[in-house]
């Protein structure tokens, strides 16, 4: 089975999660994610990876070895964009 591309990764997890941002990057066999969705309000951090585990499903398993991700709600990703933006 071919490897999926990061862009491929991004399609699943968007096809299953409603999101404000979705960055995925990764070499075919290990991805990292940032994806920030309102689905992860009040979430605590392992509820928000099983969402997204969730959402990708059978080929979580079958093609996608290694993920890791960052799960922000939309306020988290704003206070860090603020916090980024203050640091320059």
């Amino acid at each position: 089975m071919a490897a999926p591309t990061p862009a491929q990764v991004r399609d699943y997890i968007a096809a299953g999660l409603p999101c404000e941002h979705l960055e995925v990057e990764g070499d075919g066999q290990h991805f990292f994610a940032t994806i920030v969705s309102k689905e992860f309000d009040g979430l605590p951090r392992i509820r928000r990876h099983q969402r997204v585990y969730a959402a990708l499903g059978e080929r979580m398993r079958e093609e996608i070895h290694a993920l890791s991700m960052k799960t922000l709600t939309p306020a988290e990703w704003a206070a860090a964009a603020s916090a980024a933006a203050g640091h320059h």
